[in-house]
């Protein structure tokens, strides 16, 4: 599925619930489906910064994919960072760069989201799109 696909999914799914209580309930369920960092990533240079809950964030790059593991310990910021691990992880590093992830806005959370919760979604979509143009520009220097 594209970046596209994945984000018209998650608005599709929100517009299911009527209110926001509904939905909070669902974003805690996506944090019970994010996959999990693993232990040895659960370490201070792994944490965005930006957020009030701790969000640890890793990113690798395989068969010249990003793939995102991240974990929080708070239930809506797990939450949310599962939204934005579900929908950038497993592309290509330049295309998760140039994205335009516009289900935020779409399914309300900016309106919706505490200052601190909103100023922490737009740290860690930053530092996802800060991994990807570093692993791009990896990609495209000469190899030695």
């Amino acid at each position: 599925m594209t970046i596209n696909e994945t984000q018209d999914e998650l608005i599709s799914e929100f517009e299911m619930f009527g209110d926001w209580m509904e939905k909070y309930e669902y974003i805690i369920q996506l944090g019970k489906e994010v996959p999990v960092i693993e232990e040895a990533y659960r370490r201070e240079e792994n944490l965005i910064r930006g957020c009030q809950a701790k969000v640890w964030l890793h990113a690798e790059l395989a068969d010249g994919l990003v793939k995102f593991t991240a974990d929080s310990d708070a239930l809506i910021t797990k939450g949310l960072v599962s939204m934005v691990v579900k929908v950038l992880s497993g592309h290509p590093a330049a295309r998760i760069a140039e994205a335009d992830l516009y289900f935020i806005d779409r399914i309300g959370l900016k309106e919706h989201l505490s200052a601190t919760r909103s100023n922490g979604l737009v740290s860690m979509v930053r530092q996802m799109k800060f991994y990807a143009m570093a692993f791009a520009s990896e990609q495209t220097l000469p190899k030695s």
